[in-house]
């Protein structure tokens, strides 16, 4: 049987396809590795494994590399990348408890060598320049990323030269904060859509970045498909959100890919 969020799976693929801008059609063999009930009780968003997933689809970063997974959350993007990437990975979060995160990477088979849990203020990391290979950020880069100094200031000095970020943003297909439908205003402020933007919007921030590359930017294919899984999520704020879902909001929302490279 397929469960809740398989069951939801078939649905929304039905629909939408889920056919990315390289041509492929994301099966997400890696995201489906992890048990239903842990996604379940572990999201805190649209499915973070398959937009994880989805954003590492076709990129170069060998197995080994060292990787923030910046804005971690309960660890499911960070045990993602270290048990099916290979990545050492470490994993950055304000809100989480480095301790319960470790646990969970534990019941996973996963050691301290692989994933290093670590509270952490996005503003003030606390590591050497150029020390990672990489950067992910999956669906937390516009709670701290707006500010179009962040980039430059406080991480592009921690990744290496030549080195890859990536990320996956939460925002609109076309910026409306002028004028708001319904559908996004049933779960959402005004205020709290104010951390979700376009892609031009995105592009602009970025650019104004000396010694970063855009390499790509998309929008990702998953995005009706992880938020689904997400409002089957039984907690208040999936269920809070589950309102905006069903009166339409995904007509106005996407996940925006960013691909940088440091030069």
């Amino acid at each position: 049987m397929l469960g809740a969020l398989g069951l939801l799976r078939s649905k929304t693929a039905f629909v939408y396809g889920f056919k990315t801008e390289r041509d492929h059609i994301m099966n997400f063999t890696k995201a489906d590795t992890f048990a239903q009930s842990i996604v379940l009780e572990k999201s805190m968003g649209p499915n973070p494994l398959k937009l994880c997933e989805e954003l590492l689809y076709g990129s170069q970063i060998p197995a080994g590399s060292v990787m923030l997974d910046l804005g971690s959350g309960t660890g499911l993007t960070s045990a993602l990348m270290a048990r099916e990437y290979g990545f050492t990975v470490y994993a950055a979060d304000l809100w989480s408890e480095p301790g319960d995160n470790m646990r969970f990477f534990e019941s996973l088979g996963l050691t301290n060598h692989q994933i290093v849990p670590l509270k952490a203020d996005a503003n003030a990391l606390p590591f050497a320049t150029e020390f990672f290979d990489a950067v992910v950020s999956v669906d937390s880069y516009n709670y701290f990323g707006r500010d179009p100094q962040y980039l430059g200031s406080c991480l592009l000095p921690l990744v290496k030269h030549g080195g890859t970020l990536l990320f996956a943003i939460a925002g609109m297909v076309r910026d409306c904060h002028d004028n708001l439908p319904a559908c996004l205003t049933a779960s959402w402020t005004p205020e709290q859509l104010e951390y979700m933007h376009d892609m031009s919007w995105w592009r602009n921030n970025l650019s104004q970045t000396a010694g970063v590359e855009i390499v790509d930017m998309h929008e990702m294919s998953c995005t009706a498909e992880a938020w689904h899984d997400w409002i089957c999520c039984d907690n208040e704020y999936a269920q809070g959100d589950r309102k905006a879902v069903e009166a339409g909001a995904l007509e106005y929302l996407n996940t925006i890919a960013v691909e940088l490279r440091r030069s």
